[in-house]
């Protein structure tokens, strides 16, 4: 039997990991991908987030951290996955932004029914450099890079020259053997990752492991399901406070369609999407342990309420 080709998603909070996930759904014509999704935080909004695929099949991991403390579920999924008939063509994990995504590939290289191709790294090009000055974000920033087969600068639309050319630079300064990309929307196709032997012509050992990572961080989450006005969930994501790393979600607006909220980096979005493509309210904030704005958070929510 030919083994199955595994490739891991991996970057810090706001990286575009998500969207990058959703490309390859839409690109990978005629492959049948299995995604397993691992969110932290107490509500799976990335699944919430993927655009669905006739012929793929997505698995929401267990909420946490998918390196250190999910293990079993990922491997339990994993096991689902190879047991599926027909085979599927590829397995695709896409991790939290807190998670190490080499203690992931490792599944695939113990595993003989799997191939290990890559593992794929985003960087927000806009941000990087900045947050790697705070020395509570340094590893978690860093640590993913240390066996990234390809690391992909994303958000190189939004940058100046000078900012793009010092986020390259740190890359190349904490992943020097890793294939390097711009990109803007994280446009990197399927077959870059997928078929091109990234892993096998780079190689590499395992980091030593980091059991404290994931208690770094904590997050806040709701279900409230209002209706809200997007003019006030817009003004409330430009004044959102400094202790937010990451804010994702969906909502429902008073005219029936339903708000896309996404904030990283200091950059937050609105994206209004019609009825009918979204299961429910969720809304996942995430910071540093301690310093997330947790009622701060609550109260901007209910005045951003419609009426």
């Amino acid at each position: 039997m030919p083994r199955i080709p595994f490739v891991v998603i991996g970057g810090f909070l706001g990286a575009g990991k998500t969207t990058l996930l959703n490309r390859w759904l839409r690109e990978a014509a005629g492959q049948r991908l299995a995604v397993l999704v691992n969110d932290f935080g107490a509500i799976d909004v990335d699944g919430t987030l993927l655009d669905t695929a006739a012929g793929h099949r997505t698995m929401a991991l267990a909420n946490g951290c998918v390196c250190c403390a999910i293990g079993d579920d990922l491997g339990g999924a994993l096991t689902q996955v190879l047991a599926m008939t027909p085979p599927v063509d590829a397995i695709v994990v896409e991790t939290s932004g807190v998670a190490d995504p080499w203690r992931v590939a490792q599944y695939a290289l113990a595993d003989p029914a799997l191939v290990l191709e890559a593992v794929v790294v985003l960087v927000d090009a806009t941000a990087i450099v900045a947050m790697d000055a705070d020395p509570r974000l340094t590893e978690s920033l860093r640590r993913p890079l240390a066996h990234a087969d390809l690391v992909l600068l994303n958000h190189a639309d939004r940058c100046s020259a000078f900012a793009l050319a010092d986020a390259e630079a740190w890359a190349c300064a904490h992943a020097p053997n890793a294939v390097r990309l711009t990109a803007a929307h994280a446009a990197l196709p399927w077959g870059a990752a997928c078929g091109a032997g990234l892993h096998e012509a780079r190689g590499g050992w395992p980091a030593g492991p980091d059991p404290a990572h994931g208690r770094r961080f904590i997050q806040w989450s709701t279900r409230a399901g209002g209706p809200y006005d997007a003019t006030r969930l817009r003004q409330w994501l430009r004044q959102l406070p400094a202790g937010v790393l990451r804010l994702k979600g969906v909502l429902p607006l008073a005219d029936g369609r339903w708000a896309e909220l996404q904030y990283a980096g200091r950059h937050g979005s609105l994206r209004l999407r019609e009825a009918g493509t979204v299961a429910g309210p969720a809304l996942v904030a995430i910071g540093l342990a301690g310093e997330l704005p947790e009622q701060t958070l609550a109260e901007g929510l209910v005045a951003a309420a419609h009426g």
